[in-house]
């Protein structure tokens, strides 16, 4: 038996805006949206979706599941992504690989870093 990746999935109060802004910033469509409690958005350069449900209550403390992402311009990128809405937290650098941690508009923490 193996597993495979399917879904990515987020707990979140309001779905719909955070799957479009996950859409917009992965080049994703949201290719389902199911009266309004769960989205779910496939992805062009994945073989997996990432999907948003909607729950009566933030999980508190940090999320337990996160995403990390790569890109060949790394500044560029962080930057595009506070511009539409995340936040930075930190930067880090182990040897010559650098990575941002930093959180989506729903408070849920990703990294970025560059290619490698």
């Amino acid at each position: 038996m193996t597993l495979n990746l399917a879904m990515i999935t987020f707990d979140t109060t309001d779905p719909g805006p955070l799957a479009r802004w996950w859409a917009a910033q992965a080049d994703g469509t949201i290719v389902e949206e199911n009266d309004g409690w769960f989205y779910v958005v496939e992805l062009a350069s994945a073989p997996y979706r990432m999907a948003f449900q909607k729950i009566d209550d933030p999980t508190p403390g940090k999320n337990r599941v996160h995403l990390d992402m790569t890109t060949g311009d790394l500044d560029a990128e962080v930057t595009r992504l506070v511009e539409a809405g995340a936040r930075e937290i930190a930067q880090h650098t182990m040897g010559d690989f650098r990575w941002v941690t930093l959180i989506d508009p729903d408070g849920n923490s990703f990294c970025v870093s560059g290619s490698h």
